[in-house]
């Protein structure tokens, strides 16, 4: 371990008030994303059209094309916020397993500020990075 500037060592967890507070920041993107992703699935289903839109007799080709495209594009966004939900979801495990935080390539802690813009964050930076740079051959 590297001792910090006070001579102490640092730590290699979060404590249980800090893992309240990015509690707290993931229930609130979990409940906005519940949202958006509420949104979105409507608009691919057509759950809220009762109209007779369908049932028209004119041949709308292009626009029905743009439907179409636009219901598989929300219906594609609407699977990635399900995967987003989902991280957001297993992030809250870690936090009551509490291990929440910490890197799972590094085993050291994941940055505050890290982890407050990106709550679901299972890597630190330096992990990631290293992880994303091609390995060159020898």
């Amino acid at each position: 371990m590297k001792e910090n500037n006070n001579g102490e060592e640092d730590k290699t967890k979060y404590s249980d008030v800090e893992l309240e507070e990015f509690k707290d920041i993931i229930l609130t993107k979990l409940k906005k994303a519940n949202e958006d992703f509420d949104l979105l699935t409507e608009a691919y289903s057509n759950n809220s059209e009762h109209g007779t839109n369908d049932t028209s007799p004119t041949f709308k080709v292009l626009e029905e094309g743009q439907q179409v495209l636009s219901k598989e594009e929300n219906s594609r966004l609407a699977a990635r916020q399900r995967r987003f939900m989902t991280n957001l979801e297993n992030a809250l495990i870690r936090i009551e397993n509490k291990t929440y935080g910490i890197c799972r390539v590094t085993g050291k802690l994941i940055s505050k500020d890290r982890l407050k813009a990106v709550p679901h964050a299972t890597l630190s930076i330096d992990a990631k990075n290293k992880m994303a740079k091609p390995n060159p051959i020898n």
